[in-house]
């Protein structure tokens, strides 16, 4: 089931990232070009978030099965590095909850928002933070914190 798991939430993270790519460069064109906040553009922004939710639910039925994942600040010593338990366990779990609650937040407040260009401006600027936050969070194959494949195989 484990496996499964980490599988889904390998892919999720590409479905994440490209929702929100094309999320901001939508909201880029449009605050750019004057363009009106139209039905897809609401429709981009909600799925947007929702895709970032269900991928935050499957993270957290990987935290929770994970044998290795645990809560706590205390970081053993490891020749000066970070170790994956305190990454995954603390620092891309933290990180993550951020990025979802910028995103969110972003949503929320763009779908409130009464202009069209204000609307394009918030979702720029609340996604493009999220996407920064997450582009750290991922354990990259290059990233100094900790590495895993582009995506995990089922095994």
């Amino acid at each position: 089931m484990f496996d499964i798991l980490l599988f889904v939430h390998s892919v999720m993270r590409w479905v994440v990232l490209i929702s929100l790519l094309t999320a901001i460069y939508k909201a880029c064109d449009g605050y750019m070009k004057g363009r009106v906040f139209s039905n897809a553009d609401n429709a981009l922004r909600h799925w947007t978030a929702t895709i970032a939710h269900i991928q935050l639910m499957v993270g957290m039925l990987v935290y929770t099965q994970s044998p290795n994942a645990k809560f706590s600040f205390k970081q053993p010593v490891f020749y000066g590095h970070i170790t994956p338990t305190f990454f995954f366990g603390v620092l891309h779990l933290l990180m993550m909850l951020s990025a979802i609650v910028l995103i969110t937040v972003g949503s929320a407040t763009a779908k409130r928002k009464a202009g069209d260009r204000q609307k394009f401006k918030t979702m720029l600027i609340w996604f493009g933070i999220a996407l920064l936050v997450i582009l750290l969070a991922i354990p990259w194959p290059f990233s100094p914190l900790a590495q895993r494949a582009y995506l995990r195989s089922l095994h």
